[in-house]
């Protein structure tokens, strides 16, 4: 008779399928049982907030059957695989995990369903004690805890609309063409971004820039590949574009610092998971004012870069969803595929 795990009923040697999905591009893996990767894809972006549900689903579908065609495996076979663990962007309420949930089953992908916002993968791929803090700041910002008693405490994360005042990296981005703008037409001080910004472009000056966006010749989003200029003009000493990541790096501190209050963390031991492009950039103060301001709250606490791809947690929640043994986990840390570069900032 086959052996069959506690949790999912499926067979042992039953497939992960593994799912990061962002605003900019979604990750697959195929995970055996014993951690072993068989079959990675990466495809376009997945978050159901920009692209529509069906846009989001059909882009996760192209994903998945790439990776299942690397894996040797049938692309269009449902169910894929035994455990399909989801970690998305823009599962933020409960409507959305409601109507993502429902998609994703109507596409048969896998028989159990584990739907996580994507900073939980986060979380997973980064800590060791198996709980903690994670914190995201790419194009966005966002923020979840796992206290040690299993409890889960995270934000909306819907930008201005949530109270989020400085949201990510998108936030800087348009803040540096901002900055470039107000040093030209007298209401604000001198800044490099005056050069920055329109070189980064290939264009004239920051008007130009200005003009290119509110004609739709050049998309908003490109915008957000400031963000990485403004810190990099940040680490070279110009003024405004420190002020401007110093006000992003608070806003880091204010929502790692309440959710650290929420776990009743903040005389222990936590594990800080720092991910996303912003705290990859050269500016090295800006993660030494998050770790700063986390640490005025929680002394003991223990911060960790993410290193490996978000969707490696992905695969850990999988396989735990799966009942795998703890060898999987360590034999997967230890193969996995390199993180691969992302795109802008």
């Amino acid at each position: 008779m086959t052996e069959r795990t506690r949790e999912t009923g499926e067979p042992a040697d039953a497939l992960v399928l593994a799912v990061d999905g962002g605003a900019s591009k979604t990750d697959v893996w195929i995970v055996a049982a014993d951690g072993s990767v068989l079959g990675t894809a990466r495809g376009g972006g997945s978050n159901h907030q920009f692209s529509g549900l069906d846009g989001a689903m059909d882009a996760l579908g192209s994903a998945i059957e790439a990776a299942l065609g690397t894996a040797g495996l049938e692309p269009r076979t449902r169910p894929a695989a035994a455990v399909g663990a989801y970690c998305l962007a823009g599962v933020d309420l409960p409507v959305d995990e409601e109507r993502l949930r429902q998609a994703i089953g109507a596409r048969g992908w896998s028989g159990t369903i584990l739907l996580r916002n994507d900073t939980m993968a986060v979380l997973r791929a980064g800590s060791r004690s198996g709980w903690g803090v994670g914190l995201v700041c790419g194009s966005g910002l966002n923020c979840a805890g796992l206290g040690p008693d299993g409890s889960v405490e995270r934000f909306p994360s819907l930008a201005e609309l949530s109270g989020d005042f400085t949201p990510g990296g998108s936030w800087l981005g348009v803040r540096a063409l901002g900055l470039a703008l107000r040093a030209g037409d007298g209401r604000g001080g001198p800044t490099v971004l005056s050069e920055l910004v329109p070189a980064h472009f290939g264009l004239s000056d920051p008007e130009a820039v200005l003009s290119a966006v509110y004609t739709g010749a050049l998309d908003y989003g490109r915008l957000f590949e400031l963000a990485r200029v403004c810190l990099d003009a940040a680490g070279g000493g110009d003024t405004a574009a420190a002020a401007a990541a110093a006000l992003l790096a608070d806003e880091v501190v204010t929502m790692a610092n309440a959710i650290i209050g929420r776990l009743g963390v903040a005389g222990d031991e936590v594990e800080v998971v720092l991910g996303g492009g912003v705290f990859d950039s050269a500016y090295a103060a800006f993660g030494e004012q998050v770790e700063a301001g986390v640490r005025a709250v929680a002394p003991k606490a223990r911060f960790r870069r993410l290193e490996a791809p978000p969707v490696l947690g992905a695969a850990l929640l999988g396989l735990d969803a799966l009942g795998a043994p703890d060898g999987a986990g360590l034999h997967l840390r230890s193969t996995a595929p390199a993180a691969e570069p992302a795109a802008g900032g």
